[in-house]
C-alpha cells in the first residue's frame, strides 16, 4: 500500500524528511478496524516527532489524524462494521494514518459525522478529544459550570475545539487569545465572549476580565507561569498540553492553583479501563455537529496524500501562524 514516511530526523525543507513509500497492507488485531483512509490532518505532534524521534534508517509513518471507509474487522469488534464512515487520531505507540490502509483500536473510533466531508472530518479527533478531555476530565466541568475561561491561542486547532465545546456544553464566560485581525474574527466566529492579545497577555486579560479567570488552556507554558498565577483567581486551574523544559511552578502555590496535564494519548497508551471514554465522546461530538452546535476546524485543503503535500503541510504547521487545521485528502 502507498504510505508516507520518515527515515531520519530532517528539516522540513529536506525532501527526504517525508518520502513516498510502499508498506505491507496492515493486519487488523481483535479490536482492531482496518481502515481505508480518505483525509489526514496534521497536528504539531506529527512534525514534533518527526524532528525529535529519529527512526534510525526504518520508515516511520506520521499521522494522528484520520478519516476514511472502515474494510475489515477484528474477531472481538462489536462498535462497527465494514462500510462503516469513521473518523479519529489513533494512537501514538502505532503506525500513523498518512498510509492508504490503517489499523486502530475500535475503542478510539468514532463514526464520522453525517454532515461531513472526510477531509472536514480528519481535522476534527485530536484536537477535539484534547480539549474535551481539558475541560471536561482535567478540569471536571459540566452543563453548569460557570466561571471565566481563558484560552491561548485560541485560534489554534486545540483553542478552537475548546472554545466551541465550552459555549456549548457549559455557562463559562470565553475569552480566546488571538493578535492578528484573521485569527480574531475566526475566535469570534466560534463564540468566544471576549478576546485578548498573548502579546500584553496581564493587561490585555486584565481589560477584559478585571476580576481575573478561573481556568487557562495553556499550548505554550513556557515563560508563562508568572503572567496566569498574577490573572487566575484562588483556586484556579491550568491545562498545559505542551511540554516545557525546567517548568517552574513554585508562583502557583500562594493562590492554591492546579496545574494539570493533558495528553490525549494515554488512554490508548496505557489501555486504560476507560479507554472507550474516546469513542463516547468523539459520538458525541459527531451528534453536535450534525446538529449545527459544533462546526470543522478545517481552513485549509490540500492533496493528495503523499510526502510533497504532507511536507507542505508541516511548513504551515511548524509556521506557528495556523488558524484552524491544514488537512490532506485523496490517494
Amino acid at each position: 500500500m502507498s504510505a508516507v514516511a520518515y527515515r531520519k530526523s530532517l528539516p522540513v525543507s529536506d525532501p527526504a524528511s517525508l518520502e513516498d513509500v510502499e508498506l505491507p497492507v496492515p493486519t487488523p488485531g481483535p479490536r482492531d478496524l482496518l481502515v481505508r483512509v480518505e483525509a489526514v490532518s496534521v497536528n504539531p505532534v506529527d512534525t514534533k516527532v518527526r524532528k525529535g524521534d529519529d527512526p534510525g534508517g526504518t520508515p516511520k509513518v506520521l499521522g494522528w489524524d484520520a478519516a476514511g471507509v472502515v474494510t475489515a474487522v477484528g474477531s472481538e469488534v462489536t462498535l462497527f462494521e465494514v462500510g462503516d464512515e469513521v473518523y479519529y487520531a489513533g494512537s501514538i505507540t502505532r503506525p500513523g494514518s498518512n498510509s492508504r490502509y490503517h489499523a486502530v483500536d475500535e475503542r478510539i473510533v468514532g463514526h464520522k459525522p453525517r454532515t461531513l466531508g472526510f477531509a472536514e472530518a480528519a481535522a476534527l479527533p485530536l484536537t477535539t478529544i484534547t480539549a474535551w478531555e481539558t475541560l471536561f476530565d482535567r478540569f471536571r466541568l459540566d452543563a453548569g459550570s460557570t466561571g471565566t475561561l481563558l484560552v491561548l491561542g485560541a485560534a489554534g486547532g486545540v483553542g478552537s475545539m475548546v472554545v466551541q465545546l465550552a459555549r456549548a456544553l457549559t455557562d463559562l464566560t470565553v475569552i480566546g487569545t488571538a493578535s492578528r485581525p484573521e485569527s480574531q474574527e475566526w475566535v469570534r466566529g466560534l463564540g468566544a465572549h471576549r478576546i485578548a492579545d498573548h502579546h500584553d497577555l496581564v493587561a490585555s486579560v486584565r481589560a477584559v476580565a478585571p476580576q481575573g479567570v478561573d481556568y487557562v488552556l495553556s499550548p505554550k507554558t513556557d515563560g508563562q507561569i508568572e503572567a496566569y498565577a498574577e490573572l487566575l483567581r484562588p483556586g484556579g486551574h491550568i491545562t498545559a498540553i505542551d511540554e516545557p523544559e525546567g517548568l517552574e511552578l513554585l508562583p502557583l502555590k500562594p493562590k492554591s492553583i492546579a496545574f494539570h496535564w493533558e495528553l490525549m494519548f494515554t488512554r490508548p497508551l496505557y489501555e486504560t479501563d476507560d479507554m472507550i471514554a474516546q469513542h463516547d465522546l468523539l459520538e458525541k461530538v459527531a451528534e453536535l455537529v450534525d446538529a449545527g452546535i459544533l462546526r470543522t476546524t478545517l481552513t485549509t485543503e490540500l492533496g493528495p496524500i503523499n510526502a510533497a503535500t504532507l511536507r507542505r503541510a508541516h511548513e504551515m504547521v511548524e509556521s506557528g501562524r495556523m488558524i484552524g487545521k491544514v488537512v490532506v485528502a485523496g490517494f
